[in-house]
């Protein structure tokens, strides 16, 4: 209900032009639309989750709606020194994509190219030294996959049960026993990819032909490289995508995300966006200790001058939202509406 009368007042603001008049206000200058994206579709994964993984033609469609309605798109580096400056430009948005998977390079990156606007890529660097599927996402997705029937966790982790997979809380239950399993058994990249193996087997998935379609996977140091050199910014998102509450662990974490970045792309990088959207107070001045400028978040809203440079909210679209609601973003009338 709440998500209908929103559509509907965006319609009735923008044919009253609303949208039109709040986008040239102080008000909409003085902030900042800091787009989060996440996944483009190769096959399914959009129908698995719709709030991380957007078809390849929805996010065409989201760039042209950007160029169509007048807004400025910025590198980060420059919108951040606009913003604390006070000098953006009218709508100013930053475009960032979270990960740095294979189809950010296949999907993404050329229609990036073809509407000749800038992005910022959030690079977590462990899988793209060990370039297989990414374990945790990976699993999630394989039992999705098998959500017609169920699983017997005896193969994967020794314990002998049957679960229901066509719930969400039965899926819930199997993940977190393969993650438990993994802890307890300290098992490496390897060893996990092998139990993902395992457990496409169990739910019927042909994991190889998985793997050669680069289903969840991130990009390669080539794939990495080139698009560099074409001027895609690549930023930190931790290079084991976690943020330890420990300052050694955390700063450890930036060392190791920045060293593979710089060894790819000759340049120093200092942004950071919190994997998952997860950030604590205490680990703020760790981060500050170690050359980050500025950290992205989940949290919602546009950016303005008195924002915490390591606190800055952002917008995470989704191919759950009309084009009617990615527009009020822009024009920043949606974030004076109700939420859930």
């Amino acid at each position: 209900m709440l998500k209908r009368v929103k559509k509907l007042s965006l319609k009735v603001g923008k044919r009253a032009g609303v949208f039109a008049a709040l986008q040239t206000t102080k008000w909409r200058r003085s902030r900042l639309l800091i787009l989060a994206y996440h996944g483009m579709s190769i096959a399914d994964e959009h129908e698995w989750d719709a709030g991380l993984f957007m078809p390849p033609d929805d996010f065409r469609r989201r760039l042209d709606i950007i160029k169509r309605t007048g807004c400025h798109v910025l590198p980060l580096h420059e919108a951040l020194e606009r913003l604390y400056a006070r000098d953006l430009p009218p709508k100013a948005v930053v475009i960032t994509i979270d990960d740095g998977n294979h189809d950010f390079y296949r999907f993404a990156y050329p229609a990036l190219q073809d509407a000749q606007l800038p992005a910022t890529v959030y690079l977590t660097t462990y899988y793209v030294h060990y370039n297989r599927p990414v374990f945790d996402t990976v699993c999630s997705y394989l039992l999705w996959r098998g959500r017609s029937g169920a699983i017997n966790l005896q193969p994967l982790t020794g314990r002998a049960e049957s679960v229901n997979l066509a719930t969400e809380s039965g899926r819930a239950t199997v993940w977190q026993a393969l993650q438990s399993h993994v802890s307890e058994q300290k098992l490496s990249g390897e060893e996990k990819d092998a139990l993902a193996g395992k457990l496409a087997r169990e739910v019927g998935v042909d994991y190889e032909e998985l793997c050669e379609r680069k289903l969840l996977h991130r990009m390669t140091d080539a794939e990495v490289r080139e698009i560099a050199a074409q001027g895609v910014d690549i930023q930190l998102h931790t290079h084991r995508h976690r943020v330890p509450q420990e300052k050694a662990l955390l700063q450890q974490e930036i060392h190791d995300n920045r060293r593979y970045i710089k060894k790819l792309t000759g340049q120093e990088a200092n942004h950071l966006c919190y994997p998952s959207g997860v950030y604590h107070a205490a680990g703020l001045p760790w981060l500050r200790e170690v050359g980050v400028i500025s950290a992205t978040t989940c949290d919602l809203g546009l950016a303005h001058a008195d924002s915490d440079p390591l606190l800055l909210p952002r917008f995470l679209d989704s191919s759950t939202l009309s084009p009617i609601e990615f527009e009020g973003w822009l024009s920043g009338l949606s974030s004076f509406l109700p939420r859930r």
